[in-house]
């Protein structure tokens, strides 16, 4: 049996993971290492002052190494003895609780599409559940190492991105959300990737709140902490404009 989820639910997944530890190590994946090499290896989230030139030079480095290994046209294909995570499959969040979408306070839920699009949008669940449907068995990769597989249900984010009218100076795409205001921002190439989905059922019914509901998205060519849950908004953007754990030393590109 290969590829299981992380037995029970490790302290880590709820507040996040360690990015800074791994690239201090010099574990991070491709080019990543660049910035183990430079010696800073004990500063603080984003450095010394100094070394913001620097840093920002390396992460400008790895971004280019990382787009030119990725291939766009790979598809994941999960191990098929991989079992399926089901309620194992771990949970991860930044709010002191379990973040749950209260309509009595914010009204109904609903999905904006904006920025660099010619038709923005907001859709209820409902809408979203009313679009082509796409159901994968994918990988979810972890930064610590590990992965697990699931059926997720979903929209295609190229469907969502067509029917908005995609602008071509978009280069960029960002995912917010409730989750105390989360957010990760993509590149486009990642975003519009043929497995890439904004999730809103897992394994047969519809997301739970430990797994990011009402909506999610998820891609197995980024690692875990880029595919932001407890979505609410995507925006299309000409530049990127980082992100919870991009902010804090973690590797903005974040691919598998």
């Amino acid at each position: 049996m290969s590829r299981l989820w992380l037995p029970g639910r490790h302290p880590a997944e709820k507040l996040g993971l360690d990015r800074r530890a791994f690239l201090a190590a010099g574990l991070t994946a491709g080019a990543g290492t660049t910035l183990a090499a430079l010696g800073l290896a004990g500063c603080n989230s984003e450095g010394p002052k100094s070394a913001q030139g620097m840093l920002k030079a390396a992460e400008h480095f790895n971004e280019k190494i990382e787009r030119a290994l990725f291939r766009h046209d790979a598809m994941n294909v999960a191990p098929a003895r991989a079992t399926l995570a089901g309620a194992h499959f771990p949970s991860y969040f930044i709010a002191e609780e379990v973040p749950v979408w209260d309509e009595k306070v914010r009204g109904a839920w609903r999905l904006e599409i904006a920025g660099l699009v010619e038709r923005p949008a907001k859709l209820t669940l409902a809408q979203l559940m009313s679009l082509p449907r796409a159901e994968l068995r994918l990988e979810h990769f972890c930064v610590e190492g590990w992965s697990a597989v699931s059926v997720r249900t979903g929209v295609l984010l190229a469907e969502l991105a067509r029917r908005a009218g995609l602008l071509p100076e978009a280069r960029y795409v960002d995912f917010q959300s409730f989750d105390d205001d989360y957010h990760e921002s993509w590149d486009l190439d990642s975003a519009l990737h043929p497995q890439t989905l904004i999730v809103y059922g897992q394994e047969g019914r519809l997301l739970e709140p430990a797994f990011g509901a009402p909506a999610r998205v998820y891609s197995p060519v980024k690692l875990g902490y880029k595919c932001t849950k407890y979505l609410t908004r995507i925006v299309f953007l000409p530049e990127k404009n980082g992100g919870y754990w991009s902010d804090q030393g973690y590797e903005w590109y974040g691919g598998v």
